[in-house]
């Protein structure tokens, strides 16, 4: 699942290539990449040609373009899904979902989605942000995200560490890669209770999570397979720099000691056994 910086690179790629352009025309090849626009392809498609994409925002794992008619294009890439530039002349791709093109010819906008996971809609009045994801907390890359609400919420939460940071409702676009990769540099256990966190080791931990990113974004992203790829078809490189993820039995880049894998909701979590010792139980009081 594409996770804050693959987001944000395909975001930059947008806003350089399909801000302030005109659509015009749309063609829905597969009905589930707009199954969360209710009144199906057609209105989608007829909402959007003559209108302008003013900008290219996000927030956590969602894209949206504002329109000069004050409504907005709403994207999620789910598992597989592929925002990508090219000359009409080019093949479609195998997976096309969505083709967008524009006045003023090259290059046309593409919406490819391998397991139509991912999808597109059209959100009423969504231009400053669409309802459907208004519940969805500021990142850290956010300027108005705010670091000491974030510690006092995450020290209010009765769960694991690494579950609250997956919550998207306390701190979005933190999946599971980046998740793993801020905890190892925190030298903190994924199951550390949050409420056994000070303010000084929450407000630490947030910033090696944005550090995390930073450098993710820096690198165009992590790509383990051909699925995530930026608006041009080329792969992130940050997976050269994975302290964590997908380093079972490679030695700790801190201290050596081989990395190990546990389960977790149904995936997988790493870390290091001897810089990140799972917590102590605590046993109550009599």
């Amino acid at each position: 699942m594409p996770e804050l910086p693959e987001v944000e690179t395909v975001r930059n790629g947008l806003e350089k290539h399909v801000a302030g352009r005109r659509i015009a025309s749309v063609e829905v090849h597969h009905p589930r990449s707009v199954r969360r626009h209710l009144p199906g392809p057609l209105d989608f498609a007829g909402q959007l040609v003559g209108r302008r994409v003013v900008d290219v925002r996000r927030r956590g794992k969602y894209l949206w373009l504002p329109l000069d008619s004050g409504d907005a294009i709403v994207g999620h890439l789910g598992m597989s899904g592929q925002m990508l530039l090219q000359p009409a002349g080019a093949p479609d791709e195998t997976h096309l979902r969505i083709r967008f093109r524009f006045d003023d010819g090259d290059p046309e906008l593409r919406f490819v989605d391998q397991r139509t996971f991912g999808g597109l809609s059209v959100s009423s009045g969504g231009a400053d942000l669409p309802d459907e994801i208004a519940h969805i907390a500021r990142d850290p890359i956010d300027p108005e995200f705010s670091d000491e609400g974030f510690a006092a919420g995450l020290r209010r939460r009765r769960t694991e560490v690494k579950r609250a940071l997956l919550d998207q409702t306390l701190i979005s676009g933190v999946g599971n890669i980046y998740a793993d990769e801020a905890l190892w540099r925190a030298s903190l256990h994924g199951t550390r209770p949050t409420d056994r966190l000070t303010r000084p080791a929450a407000l630490r931990l947030l910033g090696h999570v944005r550090d995390v990113l930073e450098e993710a974004i820096r690198a165009g992203g992590t790509s383990f397979d051909a699925l995530y790829v930026d608006v041009n078809g080329e792969s992130g490189y940050f997976e050269r720099g994975l302290n964590a993820y997908g380093r079972e039995g490679l030695p700790c880049n801190r201290c050596g000691a081989p990395m190990r894998r546990e389960a977790f909701m149904n995936r997988s979590s790493f870390s290091c056994p001897k810089c990140q010792p799972r917590p102590r139980t605590v046993v109550p009081s009599r």
